[in-house]
Parts: structure tokens; C-alpha cells; sequence
């Protein structure tokens, strides 16, 4: 189904004032991670994996604790690894981490505009 003028604009409209978002921006401009990293985290996660598995076979806790701990610590070091910014146009832009005292803000914006149409009886 077609969406209708207003629908159209109103999304017209949304994809603007998202591109303009400092905060997406910026998350957005962040690179991928590191595929070594990655690799090293899942091999760990496996090994830590074997090492539950043999505690539970040779039926030791404390070797099943290490193993689950092991897996935990990999799993975190490959997904916490700091990013890069990515090259290209969206970083080298340089995003501002606030929003700047003449722009309130997508939030605002939205606001404002929901009341004018409130307002108007648009709603």
C-alpha cells in the first residue's frame, strides 16, 4: 500500500532531522571491529568452552568455573575493544558531541512540530 502525501513528507522529514543527529552521527562513524581481535575472542570463548566441558566430564567445579570465567573474559575483550573512526565522508565530519545552543535538538524539534499541528488541527 502507497503511503499518502502527509506520510511522505512526514518521512521526508524524519530522515533529515535523523542525518542531522550529532549522537548517530558519531555512532554511525565508527569503523568495524578488528577481524584479529575477533578471531582471537572466539577462539577463546571455545577454548574456555573445553575447558567447562572437561570439567564437567572430570567432574571438578573449580575447572568448570575457570573454563566459564575464561569464556566471559574472551567474549568481553573481543566485544569491548575500542573502534576506530571510519574513513570517509561520515568521519571526517568531525561530529560536535553536543548539539549547538541554536539547534535544540531532534527531540525539540519534533515536539515543536507536533504542537503547531496540534494546534492547527492537523491531528
Amino acid at each position: 500500500m502507497p503511503l499518502s502525501e502527509y506520510e511522505q513528507r512526514v518521512l521526508e522529514e524524519l530522515e533529515r532531522d535523523l542525518g542531522a543527529d550529532p549522537k548517530l552521527g558519531h555512532a554511525m562513524s565508527r569503523g568495524p571491529r578488528s577481524r584479529g581481535r575477533m578471531t582471537w575472542a572466539v577462539l577463546g570463548v571455545m577454548v574456555g568452552l573445553g575447558t567447562v566441558l572437561a570439567g564437567t566430564v572430570a567432574q571438578t567445579p573449580i575447572v568448570g568455573i575457570v573454563g566459564f570465567a575464561l569464556m566471559i573474559l574472551a567474549a568481553l575483550w573481543g566485544m569491548l575493544e575500542p573502534r576506530k573512526p571510519a574513513k570517509g565522508p561520515a568521519g571526517a565530519k568531525g561530529v560536535a558531541s553536543k548539539s549547538s545552543p541554536q539547534d535544540p535538538g531532534f527531540m525539540r524539534r519534533v515536539e515543536e512540530r507536533f504542537e503547531r499541528r496540534r494546534e492547527q488541527g492537523d491531528l
